[in-house]
């Protein structure tokens, strides 16, 4: 049976997502602010909406893929959102990467308009989405979390109810805090080889298979050795997600001072103008005083 999806948020995740949706045989209807963001999925095979209540109508899955949550509010319970079009019992899947606790009031503002609510962010960034090999982290209904998995599966090789609405962001934000720490650690580790005169595209085989290998280190180190920052993500996004941990550490009174010093970095870079680089440009950090000129 062809599944029919609705794309609020065309951005480079979200084409990554529906550009993968088309390609296995789902019938999309796509809705972005930016109309060559919509043109970059039309010529695909997508279908262009004029609006997010639009592109609902004609689904029964409403994926969405934004920056923010005043952003997925506006997309879904503002003026021509999804939520005007959405057929009754229609399930909104957000795949964004926002907090916990707007995503559970997000979730029950859904449910008093007869709709259903699964927070799905991702792990793998575009890359993993256009082979489906994303790890979805969900929360929600288990029976909601079930059903959404018809679509995800497309995306996704991994896919994990963490439970009741907003742990999957719960479960996003720890996996950012990882992510966060290990880029810094890896691109720290890379200068202090080069300073030492070592070469650092080696290390990633030399220590593959010990304690320290790991997916970032064998991937990102031969970047950050040899200076490519080819976009596949954002530094300021990574400033978000870990504004978004260290808020969540404040209700749960725990102490996280590693990440406290991963997000000021993050902070700094992105105010030397660096936010919309791939998290690659974290060795601009080690540049000092000449940070925000790329080398």
């Amino acid at each position: 049976m062809t599944l029919n999806v609705a794309l609020i948020g065309a951005g480079a995740m979200g084409g990554a997502i529906g550009t993968r949706l088309v390609e296995t045989g789902c019938t999309l209807t796509v809705f972005d602010l930016d109309p060559e963001k919509v043109a970059a999925l039309t010529d695909k095979g997508a279908r262009a909406a004029g609006s997010a209540a639009e592109a609902a109508a004609a689904s029964d899955y409403v994926i969405t893929s934004l920056n923010s949550a005043r952003i997925v509010e506006l997309a879904v319970f503002g003026a021509g959102g999804a939520a005007e079009g959405a057929k009754p019992g229609a399930l909104i899947i957000d795949m964004s990467s926002i907090d916990p606790e707007s995503t559970k009031a997000l979730a029950a503002r859904a449910a008093e308009a007869g709709l259903r609510w699964v927070d799905s962010p991702l792990s793998g960034g575009a890359p993993k989405a256009l082979i489906g090999e994303l790890t979805l982290m969900a929360g929600g209904e288990a029976e909601d979390v079930a059903d959404a998995h018809a679509v995800l599966k497309h995306v996704s090789s991994n896919y994990t109810h963490m439970g009741p609405s907003g742990a999957g962001q719960t479960t996003k934000l720890i996996n950012q805090v990882l992510c966060g720490l290990g880029f810094l650690a890896i691109a720290e580790a890379t200068q202090l080889a080069q300073d030492a005169g070592v070469d650092a595209e080696k290390i990633p085989q030399a220590l593959k298979g010990g304690r320290a290998d790991s997916a970032l280190l064998q991937e990102y180190m031969p970047r950050f050795a040899t200076r490519d920052y080819r976009r596949t993500g954002r530094i300021d996004n990574m400033v978000k997600d870990l504004n978004g941990a260290q808020d969540l550490a404040r209700l749960t009174n725990t102490s996280m001072p590693l990440t406290a010093v991963c997000a000021e970095v993050h902070r700094m870079l992105t105010a030397a103008g660096l936010g919309g680089e791939d998290q690659a440009a974290l060795m601009e950090y080690f540049k000092g005083p000449d940070r925000g000129k790329l080398s």
